[in-house]
């Protein structure tokens, strides 16, 4: 029961929960279901209809679409305070991505039908739904400002920096997850991710293994954001 709880008080302080009523939130989460996968687990497949929203408590889910030819496309990498599935479990349409686990993750999981009903009694539950939205669609116009605007070794930069947990100075950032998929987050080749480690050599970064330590934080935020600088 106390890990139920705490569950579900850190459900309650997701990017989907938290701007709502304390009274709203409990009726969300009364039918809501804890799920612990593995890594590796699927969540769910691109084209199967959406029938829940998920919220991240723990670990780390990736989004990926399928093309035809087979190649998959990295869209997203979710960890603890993160939901997805909101707009298309609201609405029973399919699934525009596939979900993965990345490491053991724990999960709750709301019924898109109960939120339909909820969303009749309490409109602020769809404004809910909205920002969520919202909060995606600017998370995928960053990653195309990212492709578009950014080296692969900004790319890189700002990837570590938004991992360090100080503020200033030198620290140590531990890789959540293996340099395949990093490199898939965003949008470049292994080969040309290793390329981008090897060059922020140059800008105090030292990698060994899944243990990057970085001399200057704010040396790497100022490259990260550097737009007119050719790194």
């Amino acid at each position: 029961m106390r890990d139920h709880d705490f569950h579900l008080a850190a459900a309650r302080r997701s990017a989907f929960l938290a701007p709502l009523p304390a009274a709203l939130q409990d009726l969300v989460l009364e039918r809501a279901v804890v799920r612990t996968v593995d890594p590796g687990e699927t969540l769910f497949l691109q084209g199967e209809t959406a029938e829940s929203v998920h919220i991240v408590l723990d670990g780390w889910v990736k989004l990926y679409r399928v093309a035809p030819s087979g190649a998959e496309a990295v869209v997203s990498v979710m960890t603890k305070g993160r939901s997805f599935g909101e707009a298309v479990a609201l609405r029973q349409v399919p699934y525009p991505v596939s979900a993965e686990s990345i490491t053991e993750a724990t999960l709750i999981q709301i019924k898109g039908a109960q939120l339909r009903s909820q969303i009749q009694n309490d409109p602020k539950l769809a404004i809910a739904v909205v920002s969520s939205t919202y909060m995606h669609l600017q998370s995928l116009i960053t990653q195309v400002e990212q492709l578009k605007a950014r080296s692969g070794v900004q790319r890189v930069a700002e990837f570590l920096a938004d991992l360090a947990d100080c503020d200033e100075g030198g620290c140590k950032v531990t890789l959540p997850y293996n340099k395949t998929l990093i490199a898939g987050r965003l949008g470049m080749k292994p080969e040309s991710l290793s390329r981008a480690f090897a060059r922020l050599r140059d800008h105090g970064v030292r990698i060994d293994g899944n243990i990057v330590r970085i001399e200057d934080l704010g040396e790497l935020r100022n490259l990260a954001a550097d737009l007119h600088g050719k790194p």
